[in-house]
């Protein structure tokens, strides 16, 4: 990641929020591990918060906690605060974070809507206002049978009742905060933060859109905010100076009428601060989950609400923290130009714990990036513990020494392949003491990693990263390499690990082997200049090797601006295949003008994509354009069109109908096929004591899959 300034020296520099000093600016945001046991802290969420804080982040905020448990609590995995056999975990993880040089900061809870425990037990959930409306459940559509029974199995296949609190509720639920806050400060740590976002049960008293109530907590903004000013205010008279208290909001919401807007939310600030609120942490929500989940809590927009946060602390005299995809460089702008005066980092954070560290070592090029994939979050909307795509060693902290302890024998090892799972399988082994070589027998590093750059750009700083460890560590990688049995062995490798990739077959219906019929191969050689373009036509052979000589084609980002104005393809696109890259790309070429057509051989699109990027990703096709048909079978591929078949399913699954239909296509894109094959691994068995395959070459599984096939693989060389 290519930073902006040359210290991050803001940064980097300490900061006080109310009673406590921050040696730096850089907060973890809540990130629920769900670790706990019946809400009780256990040794793995310790030791995967002290991580962060041993990385040199200023402050550590907890995921949720709930003030109630079990009542009130989405989850037995969260960490309970109603009561003081809760306290010992509370102490471990307040010392492990001050031993590692941090503060801790507890985020208190009340889940309202979405407290899942109290559906599963038989309670209603405690809400401002009856819901009047249901979400839209049509993103579910894309959902596996798989994934479906085990969102319903968190609430146990019950329905959610609803009880609007009536005032003694209200007087209740105030009392249990500041119960909460008092054990926090019982327990050794430095900060509550107070959670009126993302749709909790304070979040909805502040918005128009959930808050009907006809008493003093309805109506105006002051009415509204009064619930969370009096526990704001109960938590300040316990607690006193003792702990630091941070409060949550959502910044804007997004996604339905009478939403919470960013003036009332500023407003909001403003009541909390007199209310006695140390800070204020201004982030955003989308209301509903399935189809805006990726505007927020957990934006795709690189700073999303940096802007939001500058108008709250315009507002307000006390700090203000921003969060949602802040990555470094972003962050140092915002403290910079005084858009904020702490910036929270989540999914960065999980990705790289030591991001800090390097920041202050003044080696921001070896952070490794979140690619915003969106696995770790997946996991939560079935209760279990966040994956990170780029960092196996997530949830699983002890994970992370296996790549640096050196091996007791030094080996030669031979990574045929400069893909993801190449260059990892490269990285740690030659961190562990290796001598590595890597080839690979085209021009450039990154396999499909660099291609999917094209219509994923999050994908590239992995590949820069993944560049500059091997090459700080001295691997030797030699491309425009074929490597070959023989070649192979006459390097003398003492083991061998095949990371070549998945290969990807023409269709085999009639029409298949026609020249605009391509594969992901024949489509990276045309766009690069490299590789195999014998048989496409004439023009678009000459604009891959201009391309290629020009300079123009040597990164994803010049393709990507350059093909919005040059895109030497027809008018008609049909792409076969609706999994992650037959999705990704339909949309990219309908962002660029051209009439797609996607073919989808069976019912869910974009797998397997994690959730929610999913539901984002079809959304998008459509809205550039795309004209999806699932469930078909291509019969006849022609000239100028392809036939296919598809059939008409009811709600059940049932087939009721199948049409025989055609989609224009001056051009065909194959992104089905892919499967995984090795044969130069059964080649090599014979002839070297050791052979490995990583990545998709073994099973496709894209990033996630060659990043956590090859962490074992060259831990354990």
């Amino acid at each position: 990641m290519a930073p902006t300034t040359n210290s991050y020296s803001h940064l980097l520099a300490p900061g006080t929020i109310g009673p406590m000093t921050l040696s730096n600016r850089v907060v973890m945001s809540a990130m629920d591990m769900n670790l706990s046991t019946d809400g009780v802290i256990e040794p793995g969420d310790v030791d995967h918060f002290v991580a962060r804080a041993a990385g040199g982040t200023g402050m550590i905020i907890t995921g949720c906690c709930s003030v109630g448990y079990p009542a009130g609590s989405t989850s037995t995995k969260e960490p309970g605060l109603s009561s003081d056999h809760f306290i010992p975990g509370l102490k471990a993880l307040a010392d492990g974070v001050h031993a590692a040089g941090s503060k801790l900061c507890v985020q208190m809870v009340h889940h309202g809507k979405v407290a899942r425990i109290d559906t599963i037990q038989d309670r209603p959930l405690q809400v401002v206002s009856e819901p009047r409306d249901q979400y839209d459940l049509s993103a579910l559509a894309d959902n596996t049978p798989d994934e479906l029974a085990k969102m319903a199995a968190v609430t146990g296949g019950k329905a959610p009742s609803y009880h609007a609190v009536t005032l003694d509720d209200i007087a209740e639920i105030t009392a249990q905060f500041a119960d909460a806050a008092r054990r926090v400060r019982d327990a050794g740590a430095d900060a509550v933060e107070i959670h009126c976002a993302h749709g909790y049960l304070l979040s909805g008293f502040l918005t128009r859109a959930d808050n009907r109530r006809t008493d003093q907590y309805g109506g105006s903004m002051e009415n509204r905010a009064r619930f969370a000013c009096e526990v704001i205010t109960a938590v300040r008279n316990v607690v006193g100076n003792d702990l630091a208290i941070l409060v949550r909001v959502s910044g804007s919401e997004y996604g339905e009428e009478g939403c919470l807007t960013t003036p009332e939310a500023t407003m909001a600030a403003k009541l909390f601060e007199a209310a006695g609120a140390d800070a204020i942490d201004v982030t955003g929500w989308g209301r509903n989950p399935f189809s805006n989940f990726t505007d927020g809590p957990l934006p795709d927009k690189i700073g999303a609400f940096v802007d939001t946060a500058a108008a709250v602390k315009a507002a307000v005299t006390i700090p203000v923290m921003t969060v949602g995809r802040v990555l470094p460089e972003v962050g140092e702008r915002a403290l910079a130009e005084g858009k904020a005066d702490f910036v929270a980092m989540g999914r960065q954070l999980l990705a790289d714990p030591d991001l800090v560290n390097k920041l202050a070592a003044g080696t921001p090029e070896r952070v490794r990036p979140c690619i915003n994939c969106y696995v770790c979050v997946q996991e939560n909307f079935w209760d279990d513990t966040p994956i990170c795509a780029v960092n196996p060693a997530l949830g699983d902290e002890d994970k992370t020494p296996l790549t640096r302890v050196r091996a007791a024998v030094s080996k030669h090892v031979v990574v045929v392949g400069a893909g993801p799972a190449g260059l990892e399988t490269a990285r740690v082994a030659a961190q562990r003491g290796h001598r590595v070589t890597v080839l690979d027998k085209v021009d450039r590093l990154g396999g499909t990693l660099w291609f999917s750059s094209l219509t994923t750009p999050a994908n590239y700083p992995l590949l820069e990263w993944l560049s500059g460890e091997t090459a700080r560590l001295g691997v030797d990688i030699r491309l425009n390499t074929e490597a070959t049995a023989s070649s192979i062995t006459a390097l003398k490798p003492d083991a061998v690990v095949i990371a070549t990739g998945a290969v990807r077959d023409r269709p085999t219906v009639p029409g298949g082997d026609l020249s605009h019929v391509h594969t992901g191969d024949t489509m990276r050689a045309l766009m690069t200049g490299v590789g195999d373009t014998s048989g496409q036509a004439w023009y678009l052979r000459a604009a891959g090797r201009l391309g290629k000589l020009t300079g123009l084609t040597k990164t994803p980002a010049r393709i990507a601006k350059l093909t919005r104005t040059i895109l030497p393809v027809g008018r008609n696109v049909v792409v076969i295949g609706g999994s992650l890259v037959g999705l990704e790309l339909a949309e990219f070429l309908g962002e660029r003008g051209r009439h797609v057509t996607l073919l989808h051989d069976g019912q869910q699109l974009g797998l397997p994509m994690a959730l929610p990027r999913r539901w984002t990703a079809v959304r998008h096709a459509k809205e550039a354009g795309v004209t999806i048909h699932r469930n078909t079978r291509v019969t006849r591929i022609t000239r100028d069109t392809v036939d296919f078949e598809m059939d008409v399913v009811d709600r059940r699954g049932t087939v009721t109908e199948t049409k025989t239909m055609s989609a224009p296509a001056a051009m065909v894109i194959m992104a089905s096929g892919v499967s995984a094959a090795a044969p130069l691994a059964d080649q090599l068995r014979p002839l070297v004591p050791e052979v490995h395959v990583v990545g998709d070459a073994g099973a496709v599984d894209y990033i996630q899959g060659a990043i956590h096939t090859a962490w074992p693989v060259a831990s354990a060389l």
